[in-house]
């Protein structure tokens, strides 16, 4: 893994151009749904006399003969079904190794598909981050396929230097995976816990993964063999809701209880035991650079701080009338930035953990996962599908990095940070490139908020802006 330092923690930072007035906004709230397609350019429909076909955008007029527009290609309907919108994707482009011979027999196969964008002059735009999410979309970006898993995904963790990601389940095994660009290989499966995964983490060497399930059972086990290493029955009194890796031998557990378990995998008891809250145990947090506190969010609405060496409460903060669900730390571990269940960020200087300095309110969906991918810029993902980019000092939000039909429940970012997965309730885990971000971080961003960044694709999405950058075709 890289060092913290110099590792590019992901993100595209974008500020976006208005190309269409106020009064036309809420006639282009289908663009807000999270209709997802596997890898078409565009898969929104805009109202009017454009109808947006797989890779393409067309212009129809509303009497056109049926004939003709299918000889343009297949368009994308409101009662299309995934499955059909596939196969028609599919079958109107050109197969490979398809000679010369075969020009003018079909329109859609004479010429490569040509995007509305790839006329789009960036350097039109004053925004300097505008210019850059424009010229990041017409580059072409390569991920992982999507993983179809049987069983329901309980979490995810990526391998701190390898392509491999671990996927725990429902049913109590670990699917490791190698994933790339081209094809993702199941490598092993572990059948580790008799119920259901809580949690999974790589250890810091990358060496052991650590497990916690249903049954109160923690196990650390080898990703190649599945030997067992290491392992404690009943570890709690309630099942673990969350574990964060400490150091290279320590992690850290909360479990639905709100009990607090510090561990070392050089002994078989925990460290010390501590019973700081009366719900649930959203996310544990340390600083890398310090190890001095453990932080910890809970359903009962308290950012709550261990000092670790003394093993006791050190500060709780005011209650707050929403569940803490999760934390991040941001500007070189000064910045401590709280996700909640109401879509609330609250951030606090770091060892100020009593009361926030700054708030802000972002999406109404809940905020269930939250990674840090460049010292100012984090991605999110909640109860709506939604994954979106946050730039957290100022608080806004700078658009959407991509999306599922379902709540998010699990995400993590690669070792190398241009890659974060995430899953949802349909058995799936989704991959999407944020190696732009890198290049974000340092563009100053206008800090009043934008309502239209809520809806605004960034180029991981699988949704291209219509409205941004295709509204003088409605002309």
């Amino acid at each position: 893994m890289l060092p913290s330092e110099v590792r590019m923690r992901n993100f595209r930072s974008p500020q976006f151009r208005d190309s269409i007035s106020d009064s036309e906004e809420e006639d282009l709230g289908v663009l807000a749904e999270p209709y997802v397609e596997t890898d078409p350019d565009i898969v929104e429909l805009f109202d009017g006399d454009i109808q947006l076909v797989i890779g393409n955008v067309y212009e129809m007029a509303h009497d056109a003969d049926t004939s003709d527009s299918e000889s343009q290609g297949s368009h994308y309907s409101p009662g299309m079904s995934e499955s059909d919108n596939d196969s028609s994707d599919i079958s109107s482009r050109p197969k490979k190794g398809t000679s010369d011979e075969t020009e003018g027999a079909s329109t859609s196969e004479e010429k490569a598909p040509h995007r509305a964008i790839d006329d789009y002059d960036e350097e039109m735009e004053e925004d300097e981050v505008v210019k850059a999410i424009i010229a990041e979309i017409k580059k072409p970006r390569s991920k992982p396929p999507d993983i179809k898993t049987d069983d329901y995904v309980v979490d995810i963790s990526f391998h701190p230097d390898e392509d491999i990601l671990a996927i725990g389940t429902s049913v109590g095994d670990v699917l490791i995976y190698k994933f790339a660009n081209e094809e993702n290989t199941l490598s092993a499966t572990h059948e580790l816990h008799t119920k259901a995964i809580r949690g999974v983490e790589f250890t810091r060497d990358g060496s052991g993964l650590i497990s916690t399930g249903r049954e109160r059972s923690i196990l650390l086990s080898d990703i190649e063999t599945g030997k067992l290493k290491w392992f404690v029955d009943d570890a709690h009194e309630e099942p673990v809701y969350t574990m964060c890796i400490i150091g290279e031998h320590t992690f850290a557990t909360g479990d639905d209880d709100g009990t607090l378990k510090l561990w070392d995998v050089r002994q078989k008891d925990a460290v010390f035991s501590l019973k700081p809250v009366e719900d649930f145990i959203s996310s544990i947090l340390t600083s890398q650079q310090q190890q001095k506190y453990l932080l910890l969010t809970s359903g009962d609405g308290f950012l709550t701080t261990i000092n670790i060496a003394q093993r006791k409460l050190y500060v709780q903060s005011e209650p707050y009338e929403e569940e803490m669900n999760c934390m991040a730390t941001f500007k070189r571990d000064s910045k401590l930035v709280v996700g909640t269940s109401k879509g609330n960020f609250y951030t606090y200087n770091w060892g100020q953990f009593a009361y926030h300095c700054d708030a802000y309110v972002g999406p109404l969906a809940c905020a269930n996962r939250m990674v840090p991918v460049t010292e100012q810029i984090a991605v999110t993902a909640g109860e709506d599908g939604i994954i979106r980019a946050m730039h957290v000092v100022p608080g806004r939000v700078l658009g959407i990095v991509g999306q599922h039909q379902m709540a998010i429940e699990t995400l993590d970012i690669s070792g190398t940070g241009e890659l974060i997965a995430t899953s949802s309730h349909d058995n799936d885990v989704r991959f999407w490139n944020i190696k732009y971000f890198e290049d974000f971080d340092d563009i100053k961003y206008n800090s009043k908020p934008d309502k239209r960044a809520l809806k605004h694709n960034l180029p991981s999405s699988q949704r291209t802006n219509v409205k941004d950058f295709f509204a003088d075709l409605n002309e």
